[in-house]
């Protein structure tokens, strides 16, 4: 068996006769890719890897939107046993130079319109050698036309399946990004668990997925599942708003949609006011953070199909903790993927009973190799076969989980622990709000209480909003737990993969 993921993903649908169904589209553009198209030109791409000079497991940063072209550089790469380093593309030119130091990649791949971000960092960096760009780059630089058509196809290396396969780096929702190796049989531990027994995706489904390839998240949404199965994936490389993601729902008729709570809290509220889009939807899934029970009610009320709110992680690669389309419950985050083992457990890790908040662990295939250079935060999280997530759960006695919060931002009140989560979902009932954040601040008395920053459907609610939210929270989920403080504001610190960074709120 080889056991270089790009085979199973790509070159075996060529034996199985998927040679020419379209493996993916590009919406904007309308150029496709089939099965064939993506195994002939990844064979191509390793053989250029090689003629660059690159060795076996070296880094390539891809820096690239959402394009035919990602695939195809991916398993290329992969099949060289180059190891391929997915960048988040929203990111400050700041923050790409401490990555491209970090990950010491000799080459970057980087799509035209991101060039310019990069560029001024790139005349330091002591690493990369060679810069690919996709489209019309400056003088220096390769054109991606001429890096891949001089090139002689190159068959795939053989690994293990613990060899290094790709890098993704964490959002950083709570400091620096951190490089999260991730080994070949990866991929299809998470194809074989969440996309075979939550998703249950076939080979006639089409996947638009608003989270992008650079996401862990999006990686498993648009490559790994649909390619699992010989499915086809819409590519969308432009920021996902609202509008544009109900209008693809209509014109592309994909069957599976994934998206995160922000978005679909905002297409919700587009919904009310321009009506629910034709489509054809089977399933849609979320993650990134918990998604509120409303916003999955009123999306199912108007789109007639069920959001599958799910927990996943950098550090797991995919979904392991989820909610399944025959067993849905709103504020919930379900239970555990088949093939995933969980624990609740205190802050001497000792695990606690059913109605009890503890910090999950996890335990699964897909778990990383690790953090790049990181030993102390390597320890800290991958404890054995175990997986800390950095999440507070509790643990009903029907066994479904409801998240609690990040453990950095949980806060007692009156000596009773608080999660922010909670009091948002609340806030977030209100027919006015769009977004809510909760965090801890000092009274008069040095006392810590909760403190909530809102963002309103419609701005000019602002006025005598905050005296009317109170007694609201405070009827939801008690008297205690209401924020003393209400601030309304525009928008709120997010990640470029659309989790509130509640620590900015902070004071």
């Amino acid at each position: 068996m080889h056991n270089n993921a790009a085979v199973w993903l790509v070159d075996r649908h060529l034996d199985e006769g998927r040679a020419h169904k379209l493996a993916f589209k590009e919406i904007q553009s309308g150029r496709e890719l089939t099965y064939g198209d993506l195994s002939e030109q990844s064979g191509q791409l390793a053989g250029a890897f090689r003629n660059l000079g690159m060795r076996a497991e070296e880094r390539v940063a891809c820096l690239i939107h959402d394009q035919i072209e990602y695939p195809a550089i991916l398993f290329g790469a992969m099949k060289a046993g180059v190891i391929p380093v997915l960048l988040n593309t929203l990111l400050s030119a700041d923050l790409y130079d401490v990555i491209l130091r970090d990950c010491r990649a000799p080459v970057l791949v980087v799509s035209e319109a991101l060039f310019p971000v990069v560029q001024a960092g790139l005349a330091n960096n002591p690493y990369i050698r060679d810069v690919i760009v996709i489209g019309q780059g400056p003088e220096g630089t390769i054109s991606f036309t001429e890096f891949q058509d001089q090139a002689v196809h190159m068959d795939p290396v053989d690994v293990s399946p613990d060899d290094c396969a790709f890098w993704l780096y964490s959002s950083g929702s709570t400091g620096q990004p951190k490089g999260v190796r991730h080994v070949h049989s990866a991929m299809r531990a998470t194809a074989d668990t969440y996309g075979r027994y939550v998703l249950g995706i076939r080979e006639d489904d089409v996947v638009l997925s608003a989270a992008k390839i650079f996401f862990a998240y999006g990686l498993g949404n648009a490559v790994t599942f649909p390619l699992s199965v010989g499915a086809t994936t819409l590519l969308w490389g432009a920021r996902p708003t609202p509008d544009m993601m109900l209008d693809a729902l209509t014109k592309e008729r994909p069957t599976i949609f994934c998206g995160v709570p922000t978005l679909y809290a905002a297409m919700v509220a587009a919904m009310e006011g321009n009506g629910t889009p034709e489509h054809s939807l089977r399933l849609s899934i979320s993650a990134g953070e918990a998604l509120p029970a409303d916003i999955g009610s009123n999306w199912q009320a108007r789109i007639g199909v069920p959001i599958l709110d799910g927990v996943g992680s950098t550090e797991m690669l995919h979904i392991f903790l989820s909610n399944a389309e025959s067993d849905v419950e709103y504020g919930t985050s379900g239970v555990a993927v088949p093939g995933y083992d969980l624990r609740l457990v205190d802050e001497k890790g000792a695990e606690v009973d059913a109605g009890v908040v503890g910090e999950l662990l996890v335990r699964g295939a897909s778990s990383a190799d690790g953090y790049w250079n990181q030993r102390d935060k390597s320890r800290a999280t991958f404890e054995g076969a175990w997986t800390r997530t950095g999440d507070k759960y509790e643990r009903r006695e029907d066994g479904r989980y409801v998240y609690c919060g990040r453990t950095d931002d949980m806060f007692k009140v009156s000596g009773i622990w608080v999660s922010p989560f909670e009091v948002e979902q609340a806030i977030i009932a209100h027919e006015a709000v769009l977004e809510a954040a909760v965090v801890p601040a000092t009274d008069d008395d040095g006392l810590e209480k909760p403190k909530a920053f809102v963002v309103l459907k419609d701005a000019h609610a602002a006025d005598g909003f905050s005296d009317m939210i109170k007694p609201f929270v405070q009827e939801k989920v008690g008297k205690w737990k209401y924020p003393r403080w209400v601030d309304v504001v525009d928008d709120l610190p997010k990640t470029a993969t659309g989790k509130i960074q509640r620590f900015k709120l902070r004071t």
